[in-house]
């Protein structure tokens, strides 16, 4: 017996360094979303500011909240007043000097469900995450809300095959990435179109390999680089997108513009299709102990 269909919905907006009138933004595209009969929303990474990540600056810090804090309150009190579950981003202060890139869920009723915090760390030029976040210590666990269960990864995790595979092996009913990635103004058309493509097939192919809906939202704007940092700024590519467990795109985000997509998600489209591609049912795994290696080295 498979749950009823809903609509889920991704938010994508650009972001300034007013952090009141980013929660404003992300409050309107909420309230949208739920006027269009959305049930599950998700935000962007990093919502509540510009992302900070470009450089590596103590002061930033400063942006950092607990949580339950101000944002999980804010959000509570949305996913209340509208029964929607909503799907956040938080820089997560934990204690002094560690902090996380932490994804929160507030359930329909307002309460906090769950939070998932960002395992896999990228450092690379204008992405120094590394400097601001501690890898995630809460493992890849779905989080049970009033419309099933979520595989929440964030950014940087949607690269890699084994967490949204163990999101799948624990339960989860679909996959959600809140996002923050962009171009390099100074890199070439063709690498632009590349990077973009690159990180379309990679989801797409989890929601295949998985056989499950897939949820996609990304920051869109240019964000120039800090006054004492280096680079040329990120342009985000927004793309925000729903796919389903087949891969199809149900809907598509523009890469230029504030806006709201919504799509029907089936919990039988899962079904059917995981009885025509049974990839869990021929996993090999009396085979697979190499994936617990960083490499496998060949013997001379």
């Amino acid at each position: 017996m498979t749950s009823p269909a809903y609509s889920a919905a991704v938010v994508q907006h650009a972001c300034t360094d007013d952090t009141t009138a980013n929660l404003a933004a992300t409050e309107a595209g909420i309230r949208t979303a739920a006027a269009r009969g959305a049930r599950l929303i998700l935000l962007q990474e990093l919502h509540r500011s510009l992302y900070f990540c470009q450089n590596e600056n103590p002061d930033n810090f400063d942006l950092a909240e607990t949580v339950p804090g101000a944002t999980t309150t804010a959000l509570g009190s949305l996913a209340r007043e509208l029964s929607v579950v909503i799907v956040g981003s938080v820089f997560e202060h934990r204690a002094a000097g560690l902090c996380h890139n932490t994804a929160v869920v507030l359930d329909s009723d307002g309460s906090l469900a769950g939070r998932y915090r960002k395992m896999h760390i990228p450092d690379d030029p204008g992405y120094h995450e590394k400097f601001y976040f501690t890898p995630g210590d809460l493992g890849f666990e779905p989080i049970d809300t009033a419309v099933g269960r979520l595989g929440v990864l964030v950014c940087w995790d949607q690269w890699y095959p084994e967490a949204a595979r163990l999101m799948v092996l624990a339960g989860a009913d679909v996959l959600l990435y809140p996002t923050a990635i962009g171009w390099d103004p100074a890199d070439t058309a063709d690498e632009q179109r590349r990077q973009r493509e690159a990180w379309l097939t990679v989801q797409r192919a989890h929601a295949i390999a998985n056989g499950l809906p897939l949820l996609c939202a990304n920051r869109t704007g240019f964000e120039p680089p800090p006054v004492n940092g280096c680079g040329s700024g990120i342009r985000f590519w927004g793309s925000s997108f729903v796919c389903g467990p087949q891969g199809e795109i149900l809907a598509m985000a523009p890469e230029d513009e504030d806006t709201v997509v919504v799509a029907e998600i089936d919990p039988a489209r899962t079904e059917e299709t995981r009885r025509i591609w049974p990839f869990l049912r021929d996993r090999r795994i009396d085979a697979y102990e190499g994936l617990l290696q960083r490499f496998l080295d060949k013997q001379t």
